[in-house]
């Protein structure tokens, strides 16, 4: 099976056993997820399996959206609920000034990665650190909140939907908030509800994808390739380009007709004809067959491949080998 999966990680797992029991539902080894959950927080995390687990680092780039419980008048070394405390004060703010310090979260901002966390520094992950009682200074990463909508406030918890950029803890986001309230703040609860074009209601739990599988209709609910980057636009090669992009080369955008999804996406960078093209496609071949993602270069007048996939056995009429990624 090549393609991606869209699996509920329920609590309790880490990514990591999430893999390790796809193996055996799937009886394959070649399975990779695309970012860890925190083994309390639950919700979306593509799976990819096969051929697709070579795209699995363009996957962790999407952006994502959380349901996340802040707990307010706590800090705890993890800056979740899980971890032990540190503080603990009266929450007195009232909620007008709680929405005003959320709402200014809003945007770009240097976040400092937490102690329990896969970061490396000097090539040691910290959480390893933090478990050896070592704490090490971490220098601050720009991330983005997008949005932060205030699902609900019963003091001193606030419930809140967070879209963001790849790299954004929300659990330091959290620690952040309850900081700048001055009665500090931990994550008492987070649900991953998207991940790119993959949503909630969509995700399949273990058992369900296990029952799936006893039944024979699995497949029906493994992903193309292309599928996770619907929100790029497409462009589909003409015949004479299909000898240059089957073989991983650039090609110029004269060879390729534009879907009308283009205009749509507000990605468009101009030629230098004075044509407008995408700056990021999926690209296609003459005969619909997913290539992969290319990069338009303005100055070389070309698009260049990031990641080329070819995957199934026919290439427009002519038999693939085998199938190669670059």
């Amino acid at each position: 099976m090549d393609g991606i999966l869209n699996v509920y990680k329920e609590k309790g797992y880490t990514s990591h056993d999430v893999v390790a029991r796809l193996r055996g539902i799937l009886r394959m080894k070649k399975i990779g997820h695309t970012g860890t959950l925190d083994p309390e927080a639950e919700g979306v995390l593509p799976v990819c399996l096969g051929q697709a687990t070579k795209l699995c680092d363009l996957l962790t780039d999407k952006s994502k959206t959380y349901r996340a419980v802040l707990l307010l008048g706590r800090e705890t070394d993890t800056q979740d609920t899980t971890g032990r405390t540190l503080r603990e004060c009266p929450v007195e703010v009232q909620e007008a000034q709680v929405c005003a310090v959320i709402s200014g979260f809003v945007g770009k901002y240097m976040q400092i990665p937490p102690m329990y966390s896969a970061r490396k520094v000097n090539g040691k992950k910290l959480y390893e650190l933090a478990r050896a009682g070592k704490e090490v200074a971490r220098e601050a990463r720009e991330v983005e909140i997008s949005d932060i909508q205030i699902d609900g406030i019963e003091l001193p918890r606030v419930t809140m939907t967070v879209s963001c950029s790849k790299g954004t803890y929300i659990r330091t986001l959290c620690h952040d908030i309850g900081e700048t309230l001055g009665c500090g703040g931990c994550m008492e609860y987070l649900l991953r509800t998207r991940v790119g074009s993959f949503a909630l209601a969509d995700s399949l739990r273990l058992d369900e994808i296990e029952a799936l599988r006893d039944r024979g209709n699995l497949e029906r609910h493994i992903l193309a390739v292309d599928a996770a980057f619907a929100d790029l636009p497409r462009l589909t090669v003409r015949p004479q380009g299909d000898k240059l992009v089957n073989n991983g080369n650039p090609f110029a955008p004269e060879l390729a007709d534009m879907g009308t999804d283009a205009v749509s996406a507000g990605v468009l960078e101009t030629s230098y004809d004075g044509n407008l093209w995408p700056r990021a496609a999926r690209v296609y071949d003459s005969c619909g067959h997913f290539i992969g993602i290319y990069d338009y270069e303005a100055g070389k007048r070309r698009y260049k491949p990031r990641k080329v996939f070819l995957g199934g056995n026919q290439v427009c009429g002519r038999s693939q080998g085998q199938e190669s990624l670059k």
